[in-house]
């Protein structure tokens, strides 16, 4: 006797209509899982942001470290060997083209929106400019921290042209010799040595731990500068020279109650035989000024020898001895030379002087541009000064 098969009780109580539903939700599910993400830009982001990131945690922080998730069953993978080939490094007068990546350094006392805001102004690509600070341990150093970071959240936030490739902060871990940055207590006279001695160590700590393998160029910048042009990098770097400053005026109110301009870095000089003859009579621990009334050094300022006019040369370049800090441009291979800021009398001279002349005794020469102008205190910020 035969018997015909039984059909399963599942099958025979499955609706027809269920079962086109299962089917097209499982052709759904297969369109969604080989199907390209509607998100293609914001995948593309991700991917050139882990391709740019450090190698390791140890790396200096050219480009954010990105921990991987790779694991060998529990067991951390060991530290990778990275090679550097710094012969292939390039500092040119055309940075852009040949992608070179500028490091801008900002020891960081008072926090300027001026500042920022100016910094995002310029046009050279952002994404070859990593970020320095270094801010001290006071209640005003607080506040300037505070006021940075929250800059920082909304620009790395934002369109992706305007952020940074990378942004470091460090805080000081010394105390500062002086506890006011007004202008009046920051450049009397007396206070000068301990306190260009503390901003030595400041840009040293911040230079030594912000450099890294790919940077080319150096731009230190003081945390006052509202205005320069928004091509202050490229027009500095066309000159391809290692150490270049601009000239720093500042905007004040004259006597008519107008606003004009003044010299307000006298750090970057020529010398002069009166220097030298002053300088032979100091003792060993002793530093010559530049900028103060009670001594005559007869050096040629940068800052007096400007052609303020509409029709000036911004391109025209002179050789220095001495070089200020408001605005300087360092060739990356000089600091890696050795070049640093001396927090000690060098050749009776300190922080950004003794830079320069420590920079020539390795063979490297420092210029400046006397007609080519970055400012202090435009108005909006002119309230915080105390002549304004």
């Amino acid at each position: 006797m035969s018997r015909s098969m039984a059909i399963p009780r599942a099958i025979r109580r499955t609706n027809p209509i269920t079962l086109a539903l299962a089917g097209l939700l499982s052709l759904g599910f297969l369109v969604f899982l080989f199907s390209p993400s509607s998100n293609a830009a914001a995948v593309s982001t991700a991917k050139r942001k882990f391709d740019s990131a450090a190698a390791h945690p140890l790396s200096p922080p050219t480009a954010p470290f990105q921990k991987t998730s790779s694991s060998m069953k529990g067991k951390r993978p060991p530290p990778p060997v990275v090679h550097y080939h710094l012969n292939n490094l390039t500092t040119t007068s055309d940075p852009v083209s040949n992608q070179e990546n500028v490091l801008i350094l900002t020891p960081l006392a008072r926090f300027y929106q001026g500042y920022w805001e100016n910094l995002l102004s310029l046009t050279y690509p952002h994404s070859l400019i990593a970020l320095g600070f270094i801010t001290p341990k006071t209640r005003e150093g607080n506040a300037a921290t505070a006021a940075l970071q929250a800059a920082i959240a909304q620009t790395q936030n934002g369109p992706e042209d305007k952020r940074f490739a990378s942004i470091s902060i460090l805080r000081q871990d010394f105390d500062p010799p002086i506890s006011s940055q007004d202008e009046s207590e920051r450049h009397k006279k007396e206070n000068q040595k301990a306190r260009r001695s503390a901003m030595s160590q400041a840009r040293n700590s911040l230079l030594f731990t912000t450099i890294g393998p790919y940077t080319s160029w150096v731009l230190w910048l003081d945390a006052d500068i509202v205005e320069t042009p928004p091509s202050l990098i490229q027009d500095l770097t066309s000159h391809d020279k290692p150490i270049i400053v601009p000239n720093c005026f500042q905007r004040y109110k004259n006597e008519k109650g107008q606003w004009d301009v003044r010299p307000y870095d006298f750090n970057s000089w020529q010398d002069s035989e009166t220097a030298a003859q002053l300088a032979a009579k100091l003792g060993p621990d002793e530093i010559l000024l530049e900028g103060y009334n009670d001594v005559a050094t007869y050096r040629t300022l940068l800052a007096m020898v400007a052609d303020t006019s509409e029709a000036r040369d911004q391109k025209a370049i002179e050789p220095l001895d001495g070089v200020g800090g408001t605005a300087l441009l360092v060739k990356a291979e000089v600091h890696r030379d050795g070049a640093m800021f001396p927090p000690f009398a060098f050749y009776h001279l300190i922080e950004t002087e003794g830079f320069a002349k420590m920079a020539r005794r390795l063979g490297w020469s420092c210029w400046g541009l006397p007609n080519y102008f970055v400012r202090v205190a435009l108005p909006p910020y002119c309230h915080i000064l105390d002549f304004c």
